[in-house]
């Protein structure tokens, strides 16, 4: 009776371990991409990298700080952001991001958190946040720049101070 009993709770000790030690399993990597895919993560991606650009286009107006510039600044400005534009897509493309997507969610989930973040997003409200999240984004985005604006002006501010404090003492060594 004693020898049953050991047994059954050694038997029920090594089911719970077989348990846990699968709820740490790693994910794989077709249930990584099966989220990837229900959740848009290519999608989000491509919408992120046109805000980008656009935020890009803004700072570069921004640096002219409203000034008229002559076609051929301009141009070269225009060459810049869209040399820019093409260096972020291809680190950025999805060919690079997905293999570095699935090392990245198999060091920080495991099989069960994934499994239910794709139940999840496979519901109204994980479409609903997905489909949201660009909105949130750029709005986002938005607010962290206007909150900076005031310390982007004090940087500017200072960074000329120094430029002035240098020519003068450059003009004091000559």
């Amino acid at each position: 009776m004693i020898k049953a009993i050991i047994g059954a709770a050694l038997t029920s000790c090594f089911l719970v371990s077989l348990s846990c030690m699968a709820a740490d399993a790693p994910p794989s990597e077709a249930s990584i991409k099966q989220l990837l895919e229900v959740s848009h993560a290519h999608q989000l991606v491509d919408s992120m990298m046109g805000q980008i650009d656009g935020m890009m286009k803004n700072a570069m107006g921004q640096a002219t700080q409203g000034q008229k510039v002559d076609p051929a600044t301009q141009q070269e400005i225009d060459k810049f952001e869209a040399d820019m534009m093409v260096e972020m897509k291809n680190v950025l493309e999805w060919s690079k991001l997905e293999p570095m997507y699935v090392r990245v969610y198999q060091k920080s989930f495991n099989q069960q958190e994934i499994d239910g973040l794709v139940a999840f997003y496979k519901t109204p409200t994980g479409q609903a946040l997905i489909n949201k999240m660009p909105v949130v984004f750029q709005n986002t985005m938005t607010e962290v720049q206007q909150m900076m604006q005031p310390m982007m002006m004090h940087l500017q501010q200072k960074q000329q101070e120094i430029a002035a404090k240098l020519q003068a003492q450059k003009r004091k060594n000559s």
